[in-house]
């Protein structure tokens, strides 16, 4: 799950990193009175007016302004709120902005030069342990910095039984350069921002940019903050921030219906019992001349319940001409499928797309049979060669 950044920022907060202090605004009036109580509490005179959407790039999609005084605070959010911010995360459809986080200005003069670092904290899955990645580069696309300056980033291994240790934050505090006050507060910073990563369940942290100050203090300028889903029950605190506006209503619907569904481009929408059969059948879909419209894995105890929710949300995306559904019957046999299927297929009503059925496994004939036996417009199949067949002759 996926939050914004000023929830991502107080979750850091609370675990002892310092922050970019902001107040989220959901007006240009309320922005002036964030300003104002900002200034009263950390004196800055300036402030960053910063659109909160889930994605990345806000700041050269036009989503990120400076503002010198409050007249300013009050027109810049007027010009990000109710904007459609186009970034190269939310595609050419961009996303509308509801929401700024009026945050302070960290980037005074002082004793010495501010500079910028990047660090993120999520699992690696080769090895099962989790990683700290860091970079001197930070405010950049990290993903432009592995491509042409891959020395420039730093990874340290983190044993998932012992936790991070003292010389591990120290060594990073040393790679990225500092020392003196800015190297104890590094150190501080990344055992703090370790502890949120491990304490909130979080699939992944990202902080770009990791900012020293002018007077060496370390703080996160921004904050990425993914949360694992399958913990939420844990913390029903975070799965409170949810954000529906910000979330594909299609996957949204899904999620109700305990549905594992992703949009995608394509022309054929498919239904499947297993990620990797999932996987497999979007390769059939392209083999055969087709896209794949969406991921959609209904799970293991596949019924005529979520048969019907699948359909609906396939359904209600225009692009899909066929669908395909691609049932293996293991835990489930592959009659009750099939009569799922007619079932849904008849409380749903008329069905303007062919459907292909595809059954293998526990009881195949017996669902092909019930599929042909409909009398509605469903193709049944039982290889996947014979669904492939179909797919092309029905796309073509």
């Amino acid at each position: 799950m996926n939050i914004h950044e000023y929830q991502g920022k107080e979750i850091l907060k609370s675990f002892g990193v310092t922050i970019q202090e902001g107040i989220v605004a959901l007006t240009p009036d309320q922005a002036v009175e964030a300003a104002k109580e900002l200034q009263a509490k950390t004196g800055t005179g300036w402030w960053v007016v910063k659109a909160q959407i889930h994605a990345g790039g806000r700041g050269k999609g036009g989503g990120v302004k400076l503002a010198k005084t409050l007249d300013e605070v009050k027109n810049k959010a007027e010009d990000i709120l109710g904007m459609n911010l186009v970034t190269h995360q939310t595609g050419p459809e961009g996303k509308t902005v509801h929401k700024v986080l009026i945050a302070q200005d960290v980037y005074y003069p002082g004793e010495s030069d501010t500079a910028e670092f990047y660090m993120s904290v999520l699992l690696n899955r080769q090895t099962g342990k989790n990683i700290i990645m860091y970079s001197t580069e930070g405010g950049m696309d990290i993903e432009e910095v592995a491509a042409k300056t891959p020395e420039l980033i730093f990874k340290e291994e983190i044993d998932p039984g012992l936790g991070l240790q003292a010389f591990q934050a120290r060594k990073i505090a040393f790679n990225l350069g500092l020392s003196g006050k800015a190297f104890k507060e590094m150190t501080k910073f990344v055992t703090a921002l370790y502890s949120a990563y491990v304490g909130t369940d979080s699939s992944m942290f990202e902080i770009n940019p990791v900012l020293k100050t002018s007077d060496n203090l370390i703080l996160a300028v921004d904050a990425k903050v993914n949360l694992d889903d399958n913990a939420l029950f844990r913390h029903p605190d975070y799965e409170a921030m949810r954000d529906l506006n910000e979330e594909d209503p299609a996957e949204t619907e899904a999620s109700k219906s305990n549905l594992n569904f992703v949009k995608l481009d394509g022309n054929v929408g498919c239904m499947v019992n297993g990620a990797g059969l999932a996987m497999a059948t979007m390769d059939i879909i392209k083999l055969s001349g087709g896209e794949p419209a969406n991921f959609l894995d209904v799970g293991g105890g596949a019924n005529a319940e979520t048969v019907e929710a699948g359909l609906k949300i396939i359904l209600n995306d225009p692009n899909v001409k066929a669908i395909l559904i691609n049932i293996f019957g293991g835990i489930v046999r592959c009659d009750r499928v099939a009569q799922g299927v007619v079932e849904a297929y008849k409380k749903i009503g008329e069905i303007n797309v062919p459907i292909i059925v595809r059954l293998q496994g526990t009881n195949a004939e017996g669902g092909k049979k019930i599929i042909d036996e409909s009398g509605l417009k469903v193709f049944s199949a039982i290889t996947l060669k014979e669904a492939s067949d179909l797919v092309q002759e029905i796309m073509s």
